[in-house]
């Protein structure tokens, strides 16, 4: 699955998933653009790694979250590129709390950097790739998309919207050949993830199906195969990468009865 030639932005690619994502396009042949907001030194680890395997790359700044920032990141990647093929809307954060204590500020900044990014980032994605006829966006959703997630309620609210948001954009630019699909990663173990709780990988291994956490690379695998002509005929679609977790019931039972 080749993506020589092609040209891709990777919101918040300067570590954890998105660092997974930008580094599987550059080996299948991408030239990517590192976003980042406020780790620069980060941002450019990651561009040393994909500069590694043979294929451009650089890094640029952006708060995903404003329009400015986001129109002049845009601007930047697409003056440089000439032309943006594949976006990846991975940039997240999250805010650990009850319901009746998350405050506005706390909700906004969830809201507005995971929701909010994703539809201004879709928004100019979509307006370059218009021109061109051709495009291919995928959003990074969770399992948050199928199941609640008590003490997570704005980034609950916020993959849950991105979900139907993913589903109109398909729907509306569809007509310029723009596909616009979600991954919905499950357990995956990253730096953040890792300081959640430091045995990350045996506390969600335990209850995943297939036995393990996921990896950055599986979320990545699965973008690369969206982002090429395999999948030309797939938009509007969630695909849930997450080892089985989310289709099983969430009481013990025996798979031996």
């Amino acid at each position: 699955m080749s993506l020589q030639g092609m040209n891709a932005l990777v919101t918040g690619s300067d570590r954890g998933i998105g660092r997974g994502i930008a580094l599987e396009l550059a080996a299948a042949g991408c030239r990517v653009a590192v976003n980042y907001q406020k780790t620069p030194e980060l941002a450019n680890e990651t561009v040393a790694e994909l500069r590694a395997l043979g294929t451009d790359a650089f890094a640029v700044q952006g708060d995903v979250s404003l329009s400015s920032s986001v129109n002049r990141m845009f601007a930047e990647v697409i003056e440089r590129v000439g032309r943006l093929h594949v976006h990846v809307n991975n940039a997240g954060v999250q805010t650990w709390k009850q319901l009746l204590d998350v405050t506005e500020e706390e909700w906004d900044f969830v809201i507005g950097i995971n929701l909010k990014g994703c539809f201004l980032c879709t928004q100019a994605a979509a307006r370059h790739m218009k021109d061109h006829g051709s495009g291919v966006i995928v959003n990074i959703g969770s399992g948050c998309n199928k199941v609640a997630f008590p003490e997570l309620v704005a980034y609950t609210a916020s993959k849950g919207g991105i979900e139907m948001f993913t589903k109109v954009s398909a729907v509306e630019l569809g007509r310029y050949g723009i596909r616009v699909n979600c991954v919905a990663p499950g357990a995956v173990e990253t730096e953040r993830t890792r300081l959640e709780d430091p045995d990350y990988a045996g506390t969600w291994g335990s209850i995943t199906p297939l036995g393990r956490v996921g990896q950055p690379l599986d979320i990545a695998r699965v973008v690369k195969f969206l982002a090429t002509s395999d999948a030309e005929f797939v938009t509007g679609q969630t695909i849930w990468v997450d080892g089985g977790m989310y289709s099983r019931a969430p009481w013990k039972y025996s798979v031996t009865r």
